[in-house]
Protein backbone atom coordinates (compact mmCIF):
# COMPACT_ATOMS: atom_id res chain seq x y z
CA UNK A 1 0.00 0.00 0.00
CA UNK A 2 2.53 2.55 0.80
CA UNK A 3 4.87 1.09 -2.06
CA UNK A 4 2.47 1.84 -4.33
CA UNK A 5 1.20 5.48 -2.94
CA UNK A 6 5.14 6.06 -3.12
CA UNK A 7 5.14 5.31 -6.74
CA UNK A 8 2.04 7.50 -7.43
CA UNK A 9 3.37 10.50 -5.62
CA UNK A 10 6.62 10.10 -7.67
CA UNK A 11 4.98 9.59 -11.30
CA UNK A 12 3.34 12.57 -10.05
CA UNK A 13 6.12 14.64 -9.30
CA UNK A 14 7.58 13.64 -11.99
CA UNK A 15 5.05 14.62 -14.78
CA UNK A 16 4.87 17.86 -13.11
CA UNK A 17 9.10 18.40 -13.38
CA UNK A 18 8.59 17.20 -17.11
CA UNK A 19 5.75 20.06 -17.48
CA UNK A 20 8.05 22.30 -16.35
CA UNK A 21 10.72 22.05 -17.90
CA UNK A 22 8.45 22.04 -21.33
CA UNK A 23 7.73 25.26 -20.44
CA UNK A 24 10.94 26.35 -19.75
CA UNK A 25 12.19 24.24 -23.29
CA UNK A 26 9.37 25.96 -25.26
CA UNK A 27 10.17 29.88 -23.71
CA UNK A 28 13.62 29.47 -24.54
CA UNK A 29 12.17 28.25 -28.56
CA UNK A 30 10.05 31.24 -28.70
CA UNK A 31 12.96 33.53 -28.06
CA UNK A 32 15.15 31.70 -30.93
CA UNK A 33 12.02 32.65 -33.35
CA UNK A 34 12.05 35.66 -32.48
CA UNK A 35 15.54 36.14 -33.28
CA UNK A 36 15.40 34.30 -35.97
CA UNK A 37 12.61 36.28 -37.50
CA UNK A 38 14.58 39.20 -39.27
CA UNK A 39 15.28 36.57 -41.95
CA UNK A 40 11.60 35.67 -42.40
CA UNK A 41 10.61 39.37 -43.09
CA UNK A 42 13.24 40.03 -45.54
CA UNK A 43 12.06 37.74 -47.19
CA UNK A 44 8.31 38.31 -46.73
CA UNK A 45 6.76 36.04 -49.49
CA UNK A 46 7.94 32.39 -47.33
CA UNK A 47 5.51 34.04 -45.03
CA UNK A 48 2.50 35.19 -47.22
CA UNK A 49 2.97 31.76 -48.50
CA UNK A 50 2.34 29.97 -44.95
CA UNK A 51 -0.55 32.82 -44.16
CA UNK A 52 -2.10 31.04 -47.60
CA UNK A 53 -1.90 27.78 -46.04
CA UNK A 54 -2.56 28.45 -42.59
CA UNK A 55 -4.95 31.08 -42.78
CA UNK A 56 -6.72 31.16 -46.60
CA UNK A 57 -7.23 27.14 -45.87
CA UNK A 58 -9.10 28.22 -42.45
CA UNK A 59 -11.40 30.33 -43.81
CA UNK A 60 -14.42 27.83 -44.96
CA UNK A 61 -14.59 26.36 -41.17
CA UNK A 62 -13.94 29.37 -39.81
CA UNK A 63 -17.26 31.14 -41.82
CA UNK A 64 -19.66 28.59 -41.34
CA UNK A 65 -18.44 28.18 -37.77
CA UNK A 66 -19.28 31.59 -37.15
CA UNK A 67 -22.76 31.61 -39.64
CA UNK A 68 -24.17 28.29 -37.61
CA UNK A 69 -22.98 30.13 -33.81
CA UNK A 70 -24.65 33.39 -34.73
CA UNK A 71 -27.85 31.58 -35.56
CA UNK A 72 -27.92 29.75 -32.76
CA UNK A 73 -27.22 32.91 -30.37
CA UNK A 74 -30.00 34.67 -32.49
CA UNK A 75 -32.16 32.13 -31.76
CA UNK A 76 -31.30 31.69 -27.50
CA UNK A 77 -31.03 35.13 -27.06
CA UNK A 78 -34.25 35.92 -28.79
CA UNK A 79 -36.20 33.44 -26.53
CA UNK A 80 -34.38 34.62 -23.46
CA UNK A 81 -35.15 38.83 -24.70
CA UNK A 82 -38.63 38.09 -25.53
CA UNK A 83 -39.35 37.45 -21.45
CA UNK A 84 -38.17 40.92 -20.44
CA UNK A 85 -39.85 42.33 -23.64
CA UNK A 86 -36.13 43.55 -24.61
CA UNK A 87 -36.20 41.13 -28.41
CA UNK A 88 -35.09 44.06 -30.12
CA UNK A 89 -31.48 44.21 -28.24
CA UNK A 90 -30.89 41.04 -30.00
CA UNK A 91 -28.39 42.31 -32.36
CA UNK A 92 -26.64 43.97 -28.63
CA UNK A 93 -26.58 40.45 -27.40
CA UNK A 94 -25.25 38.70 -30.76
CA UNK A 95 -22.58 41.61 -31.25
CA UNK A 96 -20.82 42.20 -27.81
CA UNK A 97 -20.96 38.26 -27.40
CA UNK A 98 -19.41 37.62 -30.57
CA UNK A 99 -17.24 40.25 -30.50
CA UNK A 100 -15.68 39.98 -27.00
CA UNK A 101 -15.78 36.44 -26.21
CA UNK A 102 -17.03 33.78 -28.57
CA UNK A 103 -15.25 35.40 -31.87
CA UNK A 104 -11.89 35.17 -30.62
CA UNK A 105 -12.13 31.69 -28.53
CA UNK A 106 -13.81 29.84 -31.00
CA UNK A 107 -11.92 30.95 -33.76
CA UNK A 108 -9.00 30.26 -32.05
CA UNK A 109 -9.84 26.81 -30.60
CA UNK A 110 -10.64 26.00 -34.70
CA UNK A 111 -7.64 27.32 -35.60
CA UNK A 112 -5.62 25.00 -32.95
CA UNK A 113 -7.51 22.02 -34.90
CA UNK A 114 -7.12 22.71 -38.05
CA UNK A 115 -4.28 24.85 -38.88
CA UNK A 116 -2.60 24.05 -35.53
CA UNK A 117 -2.09 20.40 -36.04
CA UNK A 118 -0.89 20.75 -39.59
CA UNK A 119 1.36 22.47 -38.64
CA UNK A 120 2.69 20.57 -36.36
CA UNK A 121 2.31 17.57 -38.05
CA UNK A 122 4.18 19.23 -41.53
CA UNK A 123 7.50 20.23 -39.26
CA UNK A 124 7.44 16.98 -37.63
CA UNK A 125 7.41 15.13 -40.73
CA UNK A 126 10.07 17.07 -42.17
CA UNK A 127 11.86 16.04 -38.79
CA UNK A 128 11.35 12.48 -39.45
CA UNK A 129 12.60 12.72 -42.99
CA UNK A 130 15.69 14.23 -41.90
CA UNK A 131 14.86 17.73 -44.26
CA UNK A 132 15.60 20.09 -41.12
CA UNK A 133 19.12 18.54 -40.59
CA UNK A 134 20.15 18.40 -43.93
CA UNK A 135 19.07 22.17 -43.77
CA UNK A 136 21.68 22.45 -40.78
CA UNK A 137 24.41 20.95 -42.60
CA UNK A 138 23.68 23.26 -46.07
CA UNK A 139 24.02 26.07 -43.47
CA UNK A 140 20.34 27.18 -43.83
CA UNK A 141 18.72 28.02 -40.43
CA UNK A 142 15.39 25.94 -39.74
CA UNK A 143 14.28 28.62 -37.42
CA UNK A 144 14.68 31.33 -40.10
CA UNK A 145 13.33 29.00 -43.16
CA UNK A 146 10.92 27.11 -41.39
CA UNK A 147 9.72 27.92 -38.21
CA UNK A 148 10.10 31.37 -37.83
CA UNK A 149 7.45 31.75 -41.39
CA UNK A 150 5.26 29.45 -39.96
CA UNK A 151 4.93 31.50 -36.60
CA UNK A 152 4.12 34.70 -38.24
CA UNK A 153 1.80 33.06 -40.48
CA UNK A 154 -0.54 32.36 -37.79
CA UNK A 155 0.16 35.58 -35.80
CA UNK A 156 -0.78 37.43 -38.91
CA UNK A 157 -4.35 35.12 -39.44
CA UNK A 158 -5.54 34.36 -36.13
CA UNK A 159 -6.88 38.21 -35.31
CA UNK A 160 -8.48 38.71 -39.54
CA UNK A 161 -9.81 34.91 -39.07
CA UNK A 162 -11.40 35.96 -35.63
CA UNK A 163 -13.10 39.23 -37.21
CA UNK A 164 -14.39 37.25 -40.20
CA UNK A 165 -15.82 34.91 -37.52
CA UNK A 166 -17.00 37.83 -35.54
CA UNK A 167 -18.67 39.23 -38.72
CA UNK A 168 -20.72 35.97 -39.92
CA UNK A 169 -21.80 35.73 -36.43
CA UNK A 170 -23.51 39.01 -36.12
CA UNK A 171 -25.07 37.84 -40.36
CA UNK A 172 -26.19 34.72 -38.80
CA UNK A 173 -27.58 36.81 -36.08
CA UNK A 174 -29.29 39.00 -38.43
CA UNK A 175 -30.62 36.31 -40.63
CA UNK A 176 -32.30 34.71 -37.27
CA UNK A 177 -33.23 38.18 -36.20
CA UNK A 178 -34.52 39.88 -38.65
CA UNK A 179 -35.20 37.81 -41.66
CA UNK A 180 -36.52 34.87 -39.90
CA UNK A 181 -38.26 35.78 -36.45
CA UNK A 182 -39.31 39.73 -38.05
CA UNK A 183 -37.38 41.65 -35.30
CA UNK A 184 -37.20 45.31 -36.78
CA UNK A 185 -34.68 46.30 -39.43
CA UNK A 186 -33.38 49.59 -37.82
CA UNK A 187 -33.57 48.55 -34.43
CA UNK A 188 -31.45 45.47 -34.57
CA UNK A 189 -28.41 48.01 -36.76
CA UNK A 190 -28.76 51.43 -34.39
CA UNK A 191 -29.11 49.55 -30.80
CA UNK A 192 -25.94 47.41 -31.75
CA UNK A 193 -23.96 50.45 -33.15
CA UNK A 194 -25.14 52.16 -29.84
CA UNK A 195 -23.80 49.77 -27.77
CA UNK A 196 -20.50 48.41 -28.87
CA UNK A 197 -17.84 50.62 -28.67
CA UNK A 198 -14.66 50.06 -30.29
CA UNK A 199 -12.07 51.01 -28.37
CA UNK A 200 -13.29 48.53 -25.06
CA UNK A 201 -15.45 45.60 -27.35
CA UNK A 202 -13.49 45.41 -30.52
CA UNK A 203 -9.92 45.98 -29.40
CA UNK A 204 -10.61 43.79 -26.50
CA UNK A 205 -11.36 40.74 -29.11
CA UNK A 206 -8.20 42.24 -31.25
CA UNK A 207 -6.04 41.62 -28.36
CA UNK A 208 -7.19 38.42 -27.30
CA UNK A 209 -6.85 36.89 -31.08
CA UNK A 210 -3.49 38.13 -30.92
CA UNK A 211 -2.23 36.54 -28.45
CA UNK A 212 -4.59 33.03 -29.07
CA UNK A 213 -2.51 33.29 -32.18
CA UNK A 214 1.38 33.81 -30.26
CA UNK A 215 0.14 30.50 -28.26
CA UNK A 216 -0.95 28.49 -30.36
CA UNK A 217 1.79 28.98 -33.36
CA UNK A 218 4.74 28.56 -30.76
CA UNK A 219 2.91 25.26 -29.06
CA UNK A 220 2.55 23.80 -32.81
CA UNK A 221 5.49 24.43 -33.98
CA UNK A 222 7.57 23.49 -30.83
CA UNK A 223 5.57 20.55 -30.66
CA UNK A 224 6.52 19.45 -33.78
CA UNK A 225 10.04 20.53 -33.67
CA UNK A 226 10.51 18.33 -30.53
CA UNK A 227 8.82 15.72 -31.89
CA UNK A 228 10.50 12.19 -32.08
CA UNK A 229 11.34 11.41 -35.65
CA UNK A 230 8.98 8.38 -35.69
CA UNK A 231 5.30 8.23 -36.98
CA UNK A 232 3.69 7.98 -33.44
CA UNK A 233 6.02 10.54 -32.16
CA UNK A 234 4.90 13.13 -34.72
CA UNK A 235 1.19 11.18 -33.86
CA UNK A 236 1.30 12.04 -30.09
CA UNK A 237 2.85 15.32 -31.05
CA UNK A 238 -0.16 16.16 -32.93
CA UNK A 239 -2.27 15.62 -30.46
CA UNK A 240 -0.42 17.78 -27.83
CA UNK A 241 -0.51 20.70 -29.61
CA UNK A 242 -4.42 20.39 -29.79
CA UNK A 243 -5.01 19.31 -26.13
CA UNK A 244 -2.50 22.19 -25.16
CA UNK A 245 -3.91 24.90 -27.33
CA UNK A 246 -7.18 24.33 -26.32
CA UNK A 247 -6.50 24.69 -22.36
CA UNK A 248 -4.03 27.42 -22.88
CA UNK A 249 -6.56 29.34 -25.21
CA UNK A 250 -9.09 28.82 -22.26
CA UNK A 251 -6.73 29.67 -19.46
CA UNK A 252 -5.68 33.19 -21.14
CA UNK A 253 -8.95 33.99 -21.94
CA UNK A 254 -9.62 33.95 -17.93
CA UNK A 255 -6.46 36.43 -18.00
CA UNK A 256 -7.09 38.51 -20.40
CA UNK A 257 -10.56 39.03 -19.44
CA UNK A 258 -10.05 39.97 -16.15
CA UNK A 259 -7.19 42.43 -17.15
CA UNK A 260 -9.29 43.79 -19.95
CA UNK A 261 -12.23 44.41 -17.79
CA UNK A 262 -10.64 45.67 -14.82
CA UNK A 263 -8.46 48.10 -17.08
CA UNK A 264 -11.91 48.98 -18.90
CA UNK A 265 -13.63 50.24 -15.09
Amino acid sequence: MLERARRSLARIGHNFIENIWRVGAMTRFFVMVLAASGTSFRRFRLVMREVYFTGVQSLIIILVSGLFIGMVLGLQGFETLQKYGAQESIGVLVALSLVRELGPVVSALLFASRAGSAITAEIGLMKATEQLTAMDMMAVSPMARVIAPRFWAGVISMPMLAAMFSAMGVFGGYLVGVVLIGVDNGAFWSQMQAAVDFRYDVMNGVIKSFVFGIAVTVIATFEGFDAPPTAEGVSGATTRTVVSSALAILALDLVLTASLLRGDH
